[in-house]
C-alpha cells in the first residue's frame, strides 16, 4: 500500500518519524517486527519525491524462500495493512 506524506506535515526528518512509528532501519528501508522470530513484520520502502514522501508498505508474513525461483510473501493490501496505514497516519 502506498502512503503519501507531505514533507510540510512532518516536524522531524523521515528517519526520526519512522522511528517514532516503531520502525527500525533495515538496509535501505524500515521494518516493524511483530514477533520474536522476526516474522511477520511490516516493511516500508521510502521514495523521496519533491515535496512529499511515498511510503510503500507491505506485510511480510514469512521469511523469503529463494532458490531457483523467487517467492515473496508480502501482502500489500487488506485489513491488517490498512490498520497499519491508519496507525502511521495517526503519528502525523
Amino acid at each position: 500500500m502506498k502512503i503519501q506524506i507531505n514533507k510540510s506535515d512532518l516536524n522531524v526528518n523521515i528517519n526520526n518519524f519512522m522511528r517514532k512509528c516503531g520502525y527500525a532501519p533495515f538496509h535501505n528501508s524500515f521494518t516493524r517486527v511483530l514477533a520474536n522470530s522476526g516474522y511477520p513484520r511490516f516493511h516500508i520502502y521510502i521514495n523521496d519525491q519533491d515535496d512529499k514522501y511515498v511510503l510503500n508498505l507491505h506485510l511480510d508474513q514469512k521469511r523469503p524462500s529463494y532458490g531457483k525461483q523467487t517467492a515473496h510473501s508480502g501482502e500489500y493490501d487488506g485489513k491488517v495493512v490498512e490498520d497499519e496505514t491508519d496507525r502511521i497516519m495517526d503519528f502525523l
